[in-house]
């Protein structure tokens, strides 16, 4: 796949309600994916050393640590209804600190903060249904 076409690819994808691409042609893998807002956060090309250099060095990964949902359930930022977040974006927490709960198959699983840092973002709303390995939080 050319460059100019990648960026066709990547621009159709931000525009559309999409949420997750995978590509593969002739050896070449694709995956484009973006968060709830729509920006690009992750592309994955994978292709033969030669056609690397060819390409521009472009990252697309946020500074910091993500956090990932460990099951698949549904978010709450809350530890009950009307009550305060455990965190907000801009919050310090500490590794062990709760962070969110995630109820799966009617089981109330407190998320454990993974490493000391600072909120950078919340990529889940409460209530949303989460999928395994999906972007809960960044931390730096």
């Amino acid at each position: 796949m050319e460059f100019e076409n990648l960026v066709t690819l990547i621009k159709t994808v931000s525009d559309s309600k999409l949420t997750d691409l995978k590509y593969e042609e002739n050896g070449v893998k694709i995956q484009l994916r973006k968060r709830q807002e729509g920006v690009p956060v992750e592309v994955v090309r994978q292709m033969p050393a030669a056609e690397m250099s060819a390409l521009p060095e472009v990252s697309a990964e946020p500074e910091g640590k993500i956090m990932n949902s460990p099951l698949v359930g549904v978010f709450y930022a809350a530890p009950a209804e009307g009550e305060e977040s455990f965190v907000s974006v801009g919050d310090t927490v500490k590794k062990g600190q709760t962070m969110a709960i995630i109820e799966a198959m009617k089981l109330m699983n407190e998320i454990e903060c993974e490493f000391d840092g600072t909120v950078e973002e919340i990529y889940v709303a409460n209530g949303q249904p989460v999928e395994y390995g999906q972007p809960l939080f960044r931390i730096r």
